[in-house]
């Protein structure tokens, strides 16, 4: 794996310190102790990776702040809050343009039999990822902390009957690319997913809210026409075979609490906060 400029396990223990503390304000000196740098490079640190300082991306982890999203786009369905919201214009990470192939009930069945899987390991800001591909699209996306051989393993057991080796192509190469913030590549990102009829429906309507809004599960099952599979989609959401890329970080509790994450806590905070510093904030 490449090694990512920033240290996300510093960024990510950081941020749950002050979001842990946040009662109690702790200074920038206080937070530098905690990861162990002097304040000046501390500062430095996480002002190039979120675009702000550590005080003004905490704002993007309170509650209030969670909650007045909420508002902002609770009387919209996800189809206007995205056509009005605007956001993509002031940002410096452009939404993605993404498109889903779901499997054919054949291969679904089969559980991916005779299909050829490639994964490499990679880097991003979010810490340690490993992507997997089929040839026709992006099939897993799973963050990690710690052994590599533990996500190789979810990965096999995903795909009990593939053809699974360490490999790359250009799919995988256009995520990197992204994570990086290059965006020349105007190609669309495919994504090959294996997943119920059921499953394939929320995680298109997970791809539909946009950068920096943040959605509760009741409106998700709301735009689904399923106003009682909250619970359902809950389930959908978090087995999200593709982390970030499609946005299940972005859906968070009706009170406005954080709520679980596959891949932590501690980064679905970080997303939420990056995303949010990447935009104009007097939006909000």
């Amino acid at each position: 794996m490449d090694n990512n400029k920033f240290d996300f396990d510093r960024i990510a223990k950081a941020i749950d310190f002050i979001s842990k503390n946040i009662k109690a304000q702790p200074s920038l000196e206080e937070v530098a102790e905690i990861v162990h740098l002097s304040p000046y490079h501390f500062q430095r640190m996480f002002t190039e990776w979120a675009g702000v300082s550590p005080k003004k991306f905490l704002q993007f982890l309170t509650i209030g702040y969670a909650k007045k999203v909420l508002e902002t786009s609770a009387s919209k369905n996800l189809a206007e809050t995205a056509e009005q919201a605007g956001l993509s214009t002031t940002s410096r990470l452009h939404d993605l343009f993404v498109n889903i192939e779901g499997m054919t009930p054949g291969e679904y069945k089969n559980g991916g039999e005779n299909l050829k899987i490639r994964y490499s390991l990679r880097n991003s800001q979010f810490g340690n990822y490993l992507i997997a591909s089929t040839g026709k699209g992006i099939s897993n996306l799973y963050f990690f902390d710690g052994e590599e051989k533990s996500v190789i393993e979810d990965l096999k057991v995903s795909w009990m009957k593939a053809d699974i080796k360490e490999g790359t192509d250009e799919d995988q190469a256009k995520v990197a690319r992204f994570f990086a913030n290059d965006f020349t590549d105007a190609e669309k990102i495919k994504l090959h997913l294996k997943g119920t009829e059921f499953q394939i429906k929320v995680w298109e309507a997970l791809l539909k809210i946009p950068q920096g809004v943040l959605t509760s599960y009741g409106q998700i099952a709301g735009s689904m026409n399923q106003t009682n599979a909250s619970r359902a989609v809950g389930t959908a959401i978090g087995s999200n075979p593709v982390g970030f890329i499609i946005p299940c970080h972005r859906v968070i509790k009706s009170v406005g609490g954080i709520g679980e994450f596959r891949w932590g806590s501690h980064r679905k905070k970080a997303m939420i906060g990056w995303e949010a510093s990447q935009l104009n904030t007097d939006n909000y």
